[in-house]
């Protein structure tokens, strides 16, 4: 939201200077973004008297002048323009000014070889407007050697401030100058709108046939207007605030919409045919836009219409067809109140960001419909003439009247600092609200406040004019003693996890919480998906933590990388509740080419196997006992992936490969390898211990280690056999690993079995070793396998 200095004092009579009013804008809440001197562009250009002008010698279009400015001697500068003769006054910049409009920098030339030492600028030079038929003329009595700028009133301070989306009151410079007031910075202008009585009947008729979208439309016609350019007071302001001025109707809406928030319409009514209405749209209508695209409409948007067409998508932008033109005579014109939801909805849809769809979408003071119809009258009238009709009124405006029971003492409580009930009701009621002391205060709401609903918002409005610099700094209650540890459980586990996987080489992300429909469909889709998100693409509440990876692995892929580890701890949201989860993905080259090594090499399932392993150990999970089973979700590669259970049912993690499908949903030409483990699903710590390593302790007996080679079918899991021979003598063999696999052609492979045999009170017997052998053989055969001979 961007004010000069001098539109704010139009609505507040202040003697403080601009830094007292920049510190008091960030004082009430209002964050101030930058402050602009549009007078250091124009400081180079001073006003000038053109004393002769003379033919060039060798240009039948240039002429040589002599130009008193203020300096001492007549400067000699060549010229072109037109108008350009003895004792127009007008603007002059010297060698070494910069001339925006042309993106030059002046200096001592010789044209068509007679030297020129400067220029006598026009308004388009100094991109004051689009005229460049000549140079800027000035009154006669301008006073010769002064500041443009001063003179012409350019150095009035730009102030852009930051509007949060509650305080939709301060979308207008009013709204801005209030709380200034109410902070002790000046006195408020409360100029009363003047009614402006119709003279006739207005012809058209005008409706709402859509009360949710738009509860209230006012409008009425004017006869008889001339829409030239504007004033040159009104088209400074919107230039200064970064708006082109178009025509005087056009001019007049915009300023009432940036000096009131009250966003206006006006439409040409020469091209309006039949009755103008406030209706839904209709599937598979279209309307060509003030910005010249064509959107399709869809039947939950609300757009105003006559009898043959769209004309307006309501409270977003206007169209095209009706648009007002230099040729326009008679005019309607509109201010309406548009739902706010509605007016997201539609606008999120549609991509179109306007000015009135940032302020009906915040929420417009409904109460000000017949007072902004009359301002805009008034100026209309004053800058353009006419004859006005009657005001239509179509609908009812959902003036609210909101009374908050409030009790002065909860400034303490909440705000941590006590101020005087008198200074409360004092700063109420210079805010707009009205306030009746009792036991306790009935507070009544101003129309323009709807981002106010309970006693917590009137403490905040109390504290924000009072000062938060008045808060004192209180340090917390401190126990004696050493502090004791406020981690939970759960978050000693993720902390726990984040750094084992963080020192095994991956990076960890934090992603959005909310993310595109389109990612969500390939995980199931989302359970929760928000009616009014603050973007298309973050509409839907993860159901997993793989989209926002992966879409950051192909962020990252896009920009040279060659191999990425990403990891994140957060939640997925399901139907039933939150689930908090660890997300993994490795895309890319695992290892690099390398003399040694050769080509570089990529990611596979057990890469994301052994990562998941170390977080469940690091977690306290009981990874020796877990099971491999095969049936991992929908979004995993089939047969290249698997989850990690304690028994069937319960699983603790997912791996392997991504799905070609939704790998070349993401873009990920390479494919990626995923993990998720689910830490909600760990089972506790018996008796609420915690996990704890023990201390190595170790045997003083030496290990044997003993290989079998057993044969399996095909298809047989090798996890399955493992998991027998570990069984086989839960005390004497302490490790079992998989160190060989042979496919012997016929249906069946052969897995080579690497088992450690540890003794307990004395070294193992040869006849010892022999059982224990025979035992493993009997329990890999209980699993399908036989050894091989």
């Amino acid at each position: 939201m961007k004010f000069t200095l001098s539109w704010l004092k139009d609505h507040l009579a202040t003697d403080a200077s601009l830094d007292a009013i920049v510190d008091g804008l960030t004082r009430v809440g209002l964050e101030v973004e930058g402050v602009t001197d549009p007078a250091a562009k124009f400081a180079p250009f001073v006003i000038a008297r053109v004393l002769t002008a003379a033919p060039h010698p060798q240009a039948d279009k240039l002429q040589v002048l002599s130009v008193d400015t203020g300096s001492g001697e007549p400067v000699q500068v060549v010229c072109g323009a037109p108008n350009a003769r003895a004792g127009l006054v007008g603007v002059f910049g010297a060698p070494g000014a910069y001339v925006p409009g042309i993106d030059v920098t002046l200096k001592v030339a010789a044209i068509r070889g007679v030297e020129s030492r400067g220029m006598m600028c026009s308004e388009r030079e100094l991109e004051l407007s689009d005229a460049h038929s000549g140079i800027i003329e000035l009154a006669a009595d301008a006073p010769v050697g002064a500041s443009f700028a001063a003179h012409a009133g350019l150095d009035d301070p730009v102030i852009e401030v930051a509007v949060t989306p509650n305080r939709q009151d301060c979308m207008g410079v009013a709204g801005i100058a209030r709380d200034l007031a109410a902070l002790g910075l000046g006195t408020l202008k409360t100029g009363v709108v003047e009614v402006v009585e119709g003279s006739f009947a207005c012809p058209i008729e005008i409706r709402t046939d859509d009360p949710e979208g738009c509860p209230a439309f006012h409008g009425r016609v004017i006869r008889g207007v001339s829409n030239g350019a504007s004033p040159a007071w009104l088209q400074q302001r919107l230039r200064a605030i970064g708006l082109r001025p178009i025509s005087a109707l056009v001019d007049i809406t915009n300023y009432i919409s940036f000096d009131r928030g009250r966003p206006l319409h006006v439409y040409d009514l020469a091209r309006l045919q039949g009755a103008l209405v406030a209706r839904r749209a209709r599937d598979g209508e279209t309307v060509e836009a003030l910005n010249g695209k064509t959107y399709a409409l869809t039947a939950d948007m609300t757009v105003i219409a006559d009898d043959v067409a769209v004309h307006d998508i309501g409270g977003i932008m206007g169209g095209e067809h009706s648009s007002v033109t230099e040729t326009t005579t008679d005019i309607l014109l509109e201010c309406a109140y548009f739902d706010p939801a509605r007016i997201g909805t539609t606008g999120r849809a549609l991509g179109i960001n306007s000015d009135a769809r940032a302020r009906f979408e915040r929420g417009v003071d409904p109460a000000f419909l017949d007072a902004g119809t009359q301002l805009a009258t008034h100026m209309i009238l004053d800058l353009c003439g006419g004859a006005a009709s009657e005001v239509t009124v179509a609908g009812k405006a959902p003036v609210p009247d909101k009374v908050v029971a409030y009790r002065p003492a909860r400034t303490l409580g909440l705000a941590g600092v006590e101020i005087a009930e008198a200074r409360q009701a004092e700063i109420l009621s210079d805010l707009g609200f009205r306030v009746e002391q009792g036991a306790p205060w009935q507070v009544g709401v101003p129309s323009w406040r709807r981002d106010i609903d309970g006693e917590a918002d009137i403490v905040e409005e109390v504290a924000r004019i009072y000062g938060f610099d008045h808060v004192p700094s209180t340090p917390l209650a401190r126990a004696e003693g050493v502090a004791r540890p406020t981690a939970t459980a759960a978050q000693l586990i993720e902390r726990r996890v984040r750094r084992t996987i963080a020192a095994r080489g991956a990076n960890e992300a934090v992603t959005w919480s909310f993310i595109a429909p389109h990612e969500a469909a390939p995980f199931g889709g989302g359970a929760w998906t928000l009616d009014n998100p603050i973007s298309a693409d973050l509409a839907v509440m993860r159901p997993s933590l793989l989209p926002g990876l992966l879409t950051a692995a192909k962020r990252n892929l896009d920009r040279g990388q060659s191999g990425l580890r990403l990891f994140e701890v957060g939640r997925r949201y399901l139907a039933d509740a939150e689930r908090p989860t660890v997300g993994l993905v490795l895309v890319g080259e695992r290892a690099a080419r390398d003399w040694r090594t050769g080509k570089a090499s990529g990611f596979d399932a057990f890469d994301a196997k052994a990562e998941v392993l170390a977080a469940l150990a690091a977690a306290g999970a009981p990874v020796d006992r877990l099971q491999v089973l095969g049936d991992a979700s929908g979004w995993y590669h089939p047969g290249r992936s698997g989850r990690l259970c304690l028994g069937p049912k319960q699983a603790l993690a997912e791996f392997g490969e991504l799905h070609p499908r939704v790998a070349k949903h993401f873009d990920l030409r390479g494919g990626a390898v995923v993990a998720e483990i689910f830490l909600d699903a760990l089972p506790p710590a018996r008796g609420g211990a915690k996990r704890t390593r023990p201390a190595h302790q170790p045997n003083p007996l030496q290990a044997v280690t003993r290989d079998f080679a057993f044969v399996v079918d095909a298809g047989a899991s090798a996890d399955a056999l493992l998991r027998a021979v570990r069984g086989a003598d839960k005390t004497a063999v302490t490790d079992v690993a998989l160190f060989d696999i042979f496919d012997m052609g016929d249906g069946r492979k052969s897995l080579a079995v690497s088992a450690t045999l540890q003794p307990s009170e004395r070294s193992f017997t040869d006849e010892e070793l022999d059982a224990l052998s025979a035992k493993i053989v009997a329990a890999a055969q209980k699993v399908g396998a036989s050894l091989r001979g």
